[in-house]
C-alpha cells in the first residue's frame, strides 16, 4: 500500500543534547507487534512507517515475551532496509519471560544488562541497538552498578546511547552524577507517559533536566490508549482494543478501570476538545498528537498502530502542530484544568 497523497513532510529532531536525529513521530510495538497483531499486518505498518519517513522504532525485551523485538528484527530483514538508516530501540528491565528461572532476569543487574542486550540483539538479529533503556528503575541496585553496566555496553559497541524510561527526575539526576563522577556517559533520553491527561512528570518534574543534562524525550501513550481519539465518548466500541477479547493483562485492567470516576472525568474532558479539533479541521487524535510535539522538549512521539491506515494519520499531525497557537493551547489548558503551575512551554 503506497502512502496517501498530501501527507506532511517528516520532520526529524534532535534528540535531546546528542546530535542524533529521531523521526518527530515514531512507531512502538508495545501491546501489538508480536502479540495481537499478526506478522504480516506489523511488516505492513512498519512499511507504512519507513515510506513516510519514521526512522525510529522502539521496543522491548518485555514486549510480548520478546516476539516483538523478533517480529521487528523480521521486518527489517524482510525489507533489506539499511541499518544506518535506522535508529532502533529496546529496553532493558523485564526479561523473566526470556529464561527458566526469573530471578536474574529482571531488574537493572550488571549481569541481567549485559545478558539482557544480548539476548535482544540476537532476537532482533541486530549487531547493535542505537538506543538502550533501562525500562524501569531499580531501587535494588547499586546505580553506579547500573550506570557502569550501560556504559560497557556502550563501549562495546552494542549500543550507540542509552537512557531511561519512567524514572524519577531525581534518579536520572543522580545517574548523571555518578556518571559524571565516573567519567562515563549519563542517560541521554527518557521515555515517559505524557499526553494531554498525563503531564506533571515531563511538564514540571523533569522542567530542570532539559537545561541541566539536555535530556531528550520519547514519550510514549500520546493518545492514552486511544482515549484522546475520542473513539470511547460514547462508551467502549466492540472493534476498539477495549471491546476486543484479549487476555492481556493490561487490556483487562483498562477494561475494568473504564467505569471508574477518574476515567469517567477523562471522557468527559475529551468530550468538550472535540469543538476546539472541529475549529482547526483536524481529528481529535491529530490535536492529541499535535499537542505533545508542540512541546520542543519531545524528540519523538511513539505511536502504536495496527493498521497502516493508522501510521498514516498519525503523521498527518505535523501540519496541525502550527495551528496551536499560544490562545488555543490556552484553551485547551482551560478546559483540562491541569497545567502544571512551574512549566512554561517553549516554542520554536
Amino acid at each position: 500500500m503506497a502512502p496517501p497523497e498530501g501527507l506532511p513532510k517528516m520532520e526529524y529532531r534532535f534528540l535531546g543534547r546528542s546530535g542524533l536525529k529521531v523521526s518527530a513521530i515514531s512507531l512502538g510495538g508495545w501491546l501489538t507487534y508480536g502479540g495481537h497483531v499478526e506478522n504480516e499486518n506489523t511488516f505492513a505498518c512498519m512499511k507504512a512507517a519507513y515510506d513516510v519517513g519514521i526512522n525510529f522504532f522502539d521496543c522491548a525485551e518485555g514486549y510480548s515475551g520478546g516476539e516483538s523485538e523478533r517480529v521487528m528484527g523480521e521486518a527489517i530483514k524482510k525489507f533489506a532496509w539499511k541499518r544506518n538508516d535506522l535508529v532502533v530501540s529496546t529496553k532493558i528491565y523485564w526479561g523473566g519471560a526470556n529464561g527458566e528461572n526469573p530471578v536474574n532476569n529482571v531488574g537493572l543487574s550488571r549481569k541481567h544488562i549485559i545478558e539482557g542486550v544480548n539476548a535482544s540483539l540476537e532476537r532482533l538479529g541486530l549487531e547493535y541497538v542505537d538506543l538502550i533503556y533501562a525500562h524501569r528503575p531499580d531501587r535494588d541496585t547499586p546505580i553506579e552498578e547500573t550506570v557502569r553496566a550501560f556504559n560497557h555496553i556502550i563501549n562495546t559497541g552494542k549500543a550507540f546511547y542509552w537512557g531511561t524510561s519512567e524514572w524519577d527526575a531525581d534518579e536520572i539526576a543522580t545517574a548523571w552524577r555518578v556518571a559524571d563522577k565516573l567519567g562515563l556517559i549519563g542517560p541521554i533520553m527518557e521515555q515517559p507517559n505524557y499526553n494531554m491527561l498525563v503531564r506533571d512528570k515531563v511538564e514540571k518534574e523533569f522542567a530542570h533536566l532539559y537545561e541541566e543534562i539536555g535530556l531528550g524525550l520519547t514519550t510514549f501513550s500520546p493518545l492514552k490508549q486511544g482515549f484522546l481519539t475520542g473513539k470511547y465518548n460514547d462508551g467502549i466500541p466492540d472493534d476498539s482494543r477495549l471491546g476486543a477479547k484479549s487476555d492481556d493483562k493490561f487490556i483487562k485492567m483498562m477494561r475494568e478501570r473504564f467505569g471508574d470516576d477518574s476515567w469517567k472525568k477523562d471522557v468527559e474532558n475529551v468530550r468538550k476538545l472535540k469543538p476546539i479539533a472541529d475549529k482547526l479541521e483536524i481529528s481529535q487524535a491529530n490535536l492529541a498528537y499535535a499537542w505533545v510535539l508542540s512541546n520542543k522538549n519531545v524528540s519523538s512521539a511513539i505511536t502504536g498502530a495496527s493498521r497502516p491506515e493508522q501510521v498514516y494519520e498519525s503523521v498527518k499531525a505535523l501540519a496541525a502542530v502550527e495551528k496551536l497557537t499560544p490562545e488555543i493551547l490556552k484553551e485547551i489548558d482551560e478546559i483540562l484544568g491541569n497545567k502544571p503551575a512551574a512549566f512554561t512551554r517553549r516554542f520554536g
